[in-house]
């Protein structure tokens, strides 16, 4: 039979503790305030969806994001390398690298609710 130790119990006031990573005790739509954001979307080409996916991820970041993101948009078609090392599926997919944790929205992002929440930028009611 295997005995494990315990860990040891912490001390000293709680209040005091600071976070080890950030955001390790913000609540969700808290980075919306200082955070910067690094956003991938991979497209296909012109087609309707990826055209439609562009427009409305822009308008989430100039309206949201004020500034503070980095968005760079993927062909999968001139840049296949890049959506295999992702393992792209689909497109378009959008992938939020920063801040963690990493996320992936798929579809043309017309559902404004959904892609902030996706994207931490606000608490689902």
């Amino acid at each position: 039979m295997i005995h494990m130790k315990k860990p040891p119990k912490k001390t000293g006031p709680v209040g005091n503790r600071k976070p080890r990573s950030p955001g390790e005790m913000e609540q969700p739509g808290s980075h919306s305030l200082q955070a910067k954001y690094v956003l991938r979307l991979y497209i296909n080409g012109s087609t309707l969806k990826s055209t439609l996916a562009v427009k409305n991820i822009k308008q989430v970041c100039e309206q949201h994001l004020n500034g503070r993101y980095k968005l760079e948009i993927i062909d999968i078609c001139r840049q296949a390398n890049l959506a295999r090392d992702e393992q792209i599926v689909a497109v378009p997919t959008l992938i939020k690298r920063l801040p963690l944790p990493l996320r992936r929205l798929i579809g043309d992002l017309s559902d404004q609710n959904k892609v902030l929440f996706g994207l931490d930028l606000k608490i689902r009611e």
